[in-house]
């Protein structure tokens, strides 16, 4: 990480969730839209894995916060769904699918009118393998156009896309209703997204689709800055998780660094919720 550290400022390490990048700097007072006792959060890609680990911590956590949550297919998202019914009054289970940009207008609307406002998003779909579509590369010759351009399209294109849509929400939120300043916009990111620290080489298409989705977010964050949003963005690293994106990847994970997803998404949410607005240096 190295590089990276050269780079952003405020940078604060934990073990094994070590991508804290504080990116935005100066607090302005928020609109005067509707704010929300505890909250509102948006999860992007929450049907399973990490990202329904963080709707259940979001909503068990915090009494009064409102939670959205995202998935391509409704139906299939059984553990949205017995989320739903435990906490039916404070969540909401949209259809968004990253690589169509009408659905995230859809979900842009729907929040608009529900609640005015947003205080944390969380960006965290992605893909690593797709049985007979996508494997990660061991070997140049094995690269292809469309997994280059898959890969892209969902790990830094899609994230970009939402938060764009949900900018003006996150701009009327800002802090309130939480114990923060400011909005928060996390991305999930990836160790391997980093230049500086890749020594093993492979796997082309991820590698690169996270190091783009770390270059995009550092560019929004800096006109967050320019414009004085109260917006902190952030990429954070979760470590190796067991999750089915991991999972045909674990062989060589020694068993201290694997985590469980309930314990990375616990100490992703301490440091989301330990965010601060800093000065971005122009370099």
């Amino acid at each position: 990480m190295q590089s990276l550290s050269r780079v952003f400022l405020h940078i604060r390490s934990y073990p094994a969730f070590n991508m804290r990048m504080g990116l935005r700097s100066f607090a302005s007072t928020a609109s005067s839209a509707l704010k929300w006792e505890g909250g509102v959060s948006m999860v992007q890609g929450a049907s399973r894995g990490i990202g329904l680990e963080f709707v259940k911590q979001l909503l068990e956590k915090n009494a009064k916060g409102h939670v959205i949550a995202t998935c391509r297919n409704y139906t299939a998202a059984t553990g949205l769904l017995e989320l739903k019914n435990q906490f039916a009054e404070r969540l909401n289970i949209l259809l968004l699918d990253v690589t169509i940009e009408t659905t995230i207008e859809e979900s842009a609307k729907f929040i608009t009118e529900r609640y005015g406002s947003l205080n944390l998003l969380i960006n965290a779909s992605g893909i690593l393998s797709i049985p007979s579509v996508l494997q990660p590369e061991t070997t140049l010759r094995k690269v292809q156009k469309s997994s280059l351009m898959l890969a892209y399209e969902v790990n830094a294109v899609g994230p970009i896309l939402v938060i764009k849509h949900m900018w003006p929400l996150l701009k009327a939120g800002g802090g309130f209703g939480t114990e923060r300043d400011v909005a928060v916009v996390a991305n999930l990111s990836a160790r391997v997204g980093s230049i500086g620290d890749n020594r093993l080489g492979g796997w082309h298409s991820y590698r690169a689709s996270k190091a783009a989705l770390n270059q995009l977010t550092k560019t929004m964050s800096v006109e967050f800055a320019r414009k004085k949003d109260p917006v902190a963005c952030i990429l954070l690293h979760p470590g190796t998780v067991d999750t089915d994106l991991s999972r045909p990847f674990q062989r060589n994970v020694p068993a201290n660094k694997l985590f469980t997803k309930e314990l990375s998404v616990k100490k992703l949410l301490n440091i989301i919720n330990n965010t601060k607005l800093c000065l971005v240096a122009v370099l």
